[in-house]
């Protein structure tokens, strides 16, 4: 996935577009999302954000389909629960022989969680597929964030997937030694599988500093950089999208849905 992630990033078709605009762009368009009164604004910004990382960007419709499912996922759940937790307005559907209900508030509010989500997690795709993490890095030390967090971030972003590889080399072993075929022998193996994850990390972390002191580590680490003038027209339509989704959410603040 890091490997994917990386080769999408480095050769899409915004690959030349400033950084720091595309990461305005995408910040922009998350505070927007979350701060939105109403569902139409984030849906423009999901919409927008979407057809830029696929139409400008050409990332795979099916690849951007498939990371969009994991928070969804996650949203559908939390979405269920609010449906029927949250009370006022009129009834709309009724549970028998239970006292669960939809009501009009309820459907609402789901709704605006929804589109939320999906204009949040959109802008974030589109930052994510769009510009290299060590570009991101790099505005982050140009803006002067502390060294120790930049690092940390650094750090963080690689082992992640180099981890969660070395999860799923260990769980394919057991798979195909019938680790996972009962309940018992499901725990057993899982178990087994955190132990020998922790040992990894923590070995993989043991080497990591051995070889950050062969080379003369000093507490800093280098980031390459480099410097992308924002173009006018590029800035004019960053700034012109900006505008309208926020008069969107000025002006459908009070809209109500159901």
């Amino acid at each position: 996935m890091h490997d994917i992630l990386e080769e999408f990033a480095q050769e899409n078709g915004l690959r030349e577009v400033s950084p720091s605009l595309k990461l305005f762009i995408g910040l922009a368009s998350i505070l927007l999302s979350v701060s939105s009164p109403a569902p139409v604004a984030p849906l423009l910004v999901a919409a927008a954000m979407s057809a830029a990382t696929l139409g400008l960007a050409r990332i795979p419709a099916r690849f951007y389909a498939r990371l969009l499912l994991i928070p969804a996922s996650f949203a559908v759940m939390s979405i269920a629960v609010v449906l029927f937790i949250t009370v006022g307005g009129a009834v709309l559907i009724e549970v028998p022989g239970t006292p669960l209900a939809v009501t009009a508030d309820g459907a609402n509010l789901a709704l605006l969680l929804l589109a939320r989500v999906f204009g949040g997690m959109c802008s974030l795709y589109f930052i994510t597929l769009t510009t290299p993490m060590t570009e991101i890095l790099d505005i982050l030390r140009k803006i002067r964030a502390p060294a120790v967090f930049i690092d940390l971030a650094m750090l963080t972003y690689r082992f992640i997937f180099i981890f969660i590889e070395e999860a799923g080399q260990i769980y394919r072993a057991q798979v195909m030694r019938l680790g996972y075929s009962r309940f018992r022998e499901s725990v057993q193996s899982f178990s087994m599988l955190a132990g020998a994850l922790f040992i990894r990390t923590w070995e993989s972390g043991e080497a990591l500093v051995l070889a950050m002191d062969a080379r003369c580590y000093d507490g800093k680490l280098g980031i390459p950089g480099e410097t992308r003038p924002v173009s006018l027209l590029a800035l004019v339509t960053a700034l012109a999208y900006i505008g309208a989704v926020f008069g969107v959410s000025l002006s459908t603040g009070g809209l109500v849905l159901v």
